[in-house]
């Protein structure tokens, strides 16, 4: 076979059609899984964040609409009781919610969409969207490097940093409910625990319709 043929070749297995994954990543506030998304964001193509709604008051480095869209409490709650969210938690003492309509619009034309949302979320969308949904929880290392890292992002004040800390001895059991989980004591190692776990199950074949169309091709 030719260079060309060969090129060829893997570009049409390349884009065997499939639907999109909703990969759900959840942690306790500090572990890693808001940094570990962002990297993904940037390295792989195909992916997209669904940006939640939220009441929670806007950080200095946060942006409405590229990190959140930040809404009323009043707001948030006409949405939820006109079915706009695909989830929607209470975390903190602040809502959050998941649109809908632009995560099933992208895993129809094959996009995959990442949630980077706490454990009541994941296990709606894990209920609600079974097939779809790819789950992994991030674990610290220890209580006391998330104390360490709450501490190091230095954008909550300390009676904010307790409540995540004691939320988090409620959060963490969580990990037996999720599909995979990844221990976060080093920032490379996870990342790339985690893109793994998003390649091979890219290829998984229930998820790759245009499988069918390919073998009649190479059958042909």
């Amino acid at each position: 076979m030719s260079n060309e043929a060969a090129a060829a070749a893997r570009m049409s297995a390349d884009r065997i059609e499939r639907r999109g994954i909703m990969l759900v990543l959840s942690s306790p506030s500090g572990a890693g899984k808001s940094t570990i998304a962002r990297n993904l964001l940037e390295q792989e193509e195909g992916l997209e964040l669904s940006i939640s709604v939220t009441t929670r008051p806007r950080r200095g480095s946060e942006i409405d609409g590229i990190h959140y869209h930040f809404v009323s409490r009043d707001a948030f709650v006409r949405m939820r009781d006109s079915d706009t969210f695909l989830e929607s938690a209470e975390v903190h003492g602040n809502l959050y919610g998941s649109p809908r309509e632009p995560v099933e619009t992208a895993l129809a034309q094959g996009r995959d969409v990442l949630f980077d949302i706490d454990w009541q979320g994941g296990l709606q969308v894990m209920e609600r969207a079974r097939t779809d949904a790819v789950s992994v929880f991030i674990l610290p290392p220890s209580m006391t490097e998330l104390r360490s890292r709450l501490n190091r992002r230095a954008e909550d004040a300390p009676e904010i940093i307790e409540r995540r800390l004691n939320n988090a001895l409620v959060e963490i059991p969580h990990w037996r409910e999720y599909d995979y989980v990844v221990i976060n004591g080093d920032l490379d190692t996870a990342f790339h625990e985690v893109r793994s776990i998003l390649i091979a199950e890219r290829l998984r074949r229930d998820r790759r319709h245009g499988l069918f169309e390919f073998e009649a091709r190479l059958l042909k």
